[in-house]
């Protein structure tokens, strides 16, 4: 599997002006590349191979201004992202529900102020004792530095990602997965949420449920929200400006170290605990389609659910646990302590479910012999009974009925994730 060790080079820093220039020519690059593959296309209805693309683009003043390497992974890039679109349109075309919209072709970077990646590969990385050896990324012809952790045999390549204010120095290197003591059969499911991030429920006897707390991603997009709606207002245009952009990468940042925080803590949990197998639900189209009123919808789908669903999945899949996607219609009605039955729901289908137990108020589900859990665990364990319906199911050793196997049902909150407090230090006092 691939990671990526991130770096930041601010604007301020000494590195930025060339790392900047290089993206500038590459963007060049890639639009003079594009520009040929349109062209042939509405002239003569062909396409462009990379070879014969390649060739052509050798005597542009964009080619000679990065290192063959480099340019040549630009020119990759059109490649893949021409042929993409052809892909996709072909899929359109049978299945047009699988698109929110019509593949577009691929558009021209802006010419003044676009900027496109680089792509390094360890060919175009200095090697050598005083450089990579001892830890140090020198691309080639770029006049930079960087320091890494990753061992230097592992790393595939080094990518540098313009962004608005600043360039990100991504370190891609390979990593094998390590083996972990965990039981497949044991199963967990995540019911994920708002205000409740991710409740993490499992078969487990003995386990006790998790919620962890997702205000703090909520308040931070209410903050951005308000700020950008002022700055957009003195902007007196629907553009952006630099301050907005300022704005957007702090709440990005914070918002993507808090899921990743957030999804280490389960994955180290459900390792802690042997489980083997977690089982995730999502709704096709789920932001989409929402329709909780105009508030909780900002609040809903400014949540970056599949960036979290990702980062659990590689880090999962990093330590030996599967993990399993699954629809979820049905899970926050249905009754865990009575086994209801769990329908799956279908568009323009006009059918009234009874179920045994309901949601009796704010984070509550009572079951139908007056038994009250939490309602998000009782959905995280209806999760796990869509793709395995026995998971909460025993036989009795007297009378041999089914019961249902969830010893814990009060979940533990975990506190969202934030830096530590400065300490405070006292002044001494005098006695008098």
């Amino acid at each position: 599997m691939q990671l990526v060790e991130k770096h930041v080079i601010a604007q301020t820093d000494p590195r930025f002006a060339c790392v900047d220039a290089a993206c500038f020519a590459s963007k060049n690059l890639y639009n003079a590349a594009l520009y040929e593959l349109r062209q042939a296309f509405f002239l003569t209805n062909t396409s462009l191979s990379y070879p014969a693309l390649d060739k052509r683009m050798q005597e542009h003043e964009a080619y000679r201004a990065l290192p063959a390497k480099v340019a040549q992974q630009v020119l990759k890039q059109v490649c893949t992202a021409w042929s993409s679109f052809w892909a996709a349109l072909l899929v359109y075309r049978e299945t047009p529900a699988k698109f929110v919209g019509r593949p577009q072709l691929p558009k021209y970077l802006p010419k003044a102020k676009g900027r496109n990646l680089l792509v390094y590969t360890m060919q175009a990385v200095s090697r050598g004792k005083r450089t990579l050896d001892r830890g140090i990324i020198q691309p080639s012809q770029l006049g930079i530095q960087v320091k890494t952790r990753q061992d230097p045999k592992a790393i595939a390549q080094v990518r540098m990602v313009p962004k608005v204010g600043y360039v990100v120095v991504e370190v891609i290197s390979e990593h094998e997965p390590t083996v972990t003591a965990v039981d497949p059969d044991l199963l967990a499911g995540l019911d994920l949420g708002m205000d409740n991030l991710a409740t993490l429920t499992s078969n487990k006897p003995g386990f006790v449920p998790v919620i962890v707390n997702g205000r703090g991603i909520k308040s931070c997009n209410q903050y951005y929200n308000k700020q950008r709606a002022v700055l957009q207002k003195s902007l007196g245009h629907p553009g952006r400006s630099r301050r907005v952009e300022q704005l957007t990468t702090r709440r990005n940042r914070r918002i993507e170290h808090d899921l990743h925080t957030s999804s280490r803590f389960l994955i180290d949990l459900l390792v802690a605990e042997g489980i083997g197998t977690l089982i995730i639900g999502k709704n096709p189209l789920q932001k989409q389609e929402i329709r909780l009123g105009k508030r909780t919808n900002q609040h809903f789908v400014q949540i970056p659910h599949a960036r979290f669903i990702q980062m659990l999945q590689y880090k999962a899949e990093l330590v030996g646990i599967r993990v399993i996607l699954t629809e979820e219609s049905y899970t926050s009605k249905a009754s865990l302590l009575d086994l209801d039955p769990l329908p799956v729901y279908r568009k323009g289908e006009q059918v009234a479910y009874q179920f045994s137990g309901k949601r009796i108020e704010r984070g509550l589900y009572r079951a139908a012999d007056g038994r009250v859990i939490h309602a998000d665990v009782n959905g995280a364990g209806n999760i796990i009974r869509k793709v395995a319906p026995g998971a909460f199911e025993r036989k009795g050793v007297e009378d041999g009925e089914c019961r249902v196997h969830l010893p814990v049902v009060h979940p533990v909150r975990k506190p969202f994730p934030h830096k530590p407090a400065r300490e405070k230090i006292l002044a001494p006092v005098r006695i008098r």
